[in-house]
């Protein structure tokens, strides 16, 4: 009796990754609803607020210099090997590559560049938005402040608000948006939620952002992660559009499939033409006065009816002829046996 092996998670994880790439058929894209229109409202006046709280330079930034003052870094030095390198998970270059590996991946199996094409939006809209507001405030970071208890805003600096935290908020986060199952997405939001609180946490124990700078990092993030449903038309359009120019450039670049000779006249459907090669002149042979014949086709073979037997039962055949392949130079050897027929004389 034969039992099938129970596959594993593992086997199944290798099964599915041997298929073919396949376009899934309904893609989960998501709609800008009125529970996420909402979202945006609120995160919108928080970035306001943040705003507003560190230009009128109230109690936001008092707690700002008391927190640069405590040096979190001096508190806990044993951390600061680790913090060093975790804070990498914020910095653009490193997380877009790795991000962008595991999307392009993702496109590949699933023959639609969507996932490329929202990271490239939402890294669009992170550059233009935080860089804009950093240039704009100006704000100096705690490293270079110049007067204790002011917002140091407007003196040429670009720390407000954290580039750290808004990268890591979205490039995570965008791993959760692209999520094919809602469990997926529950998951992976709850995983870049704290993967961007611990990088905005750690630029502030760093010394390199205030509090201030970090929340409206999240802010920033957040808002453009709220946001990707209003480009979805146009990730849409450019998809196709890209896809359109690929089958344009593949029609430009094939050439015409020559037609196949045609058979002989009276020979069987599916037979095999023969094509024959064309010889430059100069690299013909030289004509030989005897020309070497063909070697004759080899006749062809039956299986013969009836069930399998075995070798004891089979009946011995003989082969008629010579087993010896022709040869076009080999003369054929003439044996005369001479018999004199004796008379039969009986004793």
């Amino acid at each position: 009796m034969r039992t099938e092996r129970n596959l594993t998670r593992l086997d199944r994880v290798f099964a599915r990754l041997d298929r073919e790439p396949e376009r899934p058929a309904n893609i989960d894209v998501p709609k800008m609803s009125r529970h996420r229109v909402v979202l945006f409202g609120a995160t919108l006046a928080f970035y306001v607020a943040i705003v507003w709280a560190v230009a009128i330079t109230s109690w936001l930034v008092r707690f700002d210099w008391q927190v640069m003052f405590f040096r979190p870094y001096q508190q806990w030095p044993e951390i600061h090997a680790f913090l060093d390198y975790y804070v990498v998970l914020g910095q653009r270059g490193p997380t877009a590559v790795m991000v962008a590996a595991w999307l392009g991946w993702r496109s590949w199996r699933q023959h639609t560049l969507r996932p490329m094409l929202t990271l490239g939006a939402s890294l669009l809209l992170l550059n233009i938005t935080v860089g804009a507001a950093k240039l704009g405030m100006g704000r100096l970071g705690p490293h270079y402040a110049i007067t204790i208890g002011s917002n140091e805003m407007g003196l040429g600096g670009d720390i407000f608000p954290s580039g750290h935290t808004a990268n890591a908020v979205v490039t995570w986060g965008i791993l959760a948006y692209l999520a094919s199952t809602p469990r997926a997405r529950r998951w992976l939001s709850a995983l870049s939620a704290v993967t961007s609180l611990g990088v905005g946490l750690t630029t502030v124990y760093l010394g390199t952002h205030w509090l201030s700078d970090v929340l409206l990092g999240w802010a920033a993030g957040l808002l453009i992660l709220l946001a990707l449903p209003w480009c979805e038309p146009l990730i849409a359009r450019a998809e196709t559009g890209l896809f359109t120019l690929r089958d344009a450039w593949r029609a430009r670049r094939g050439r015409a499939v020559p037609a196949p000779a045609e058979a002989p006249v009276g020979s069987p459907v599916g037979a095999p033409v023969l094509v024959k090669q064309s010889v430059p002149v100069d690299e013909e042979a030289p004509a030989r006065g005897v020309v070497p014949t063909a070697r004759p086709p080899r006749a062809p073979v039956y299986l013969a009816p009836g069930p399998h037997t075995t070798r004891s039962e089979r009946t011995p055949v003989t082969p008629v002829g010579s087993r010896r392949p022709p040869h076009p130079d080999r003369v054929a050897r003439t044996t005369t046996t001479t018999s004199s027929a004796r008379p039969l004389t009986g004793g």
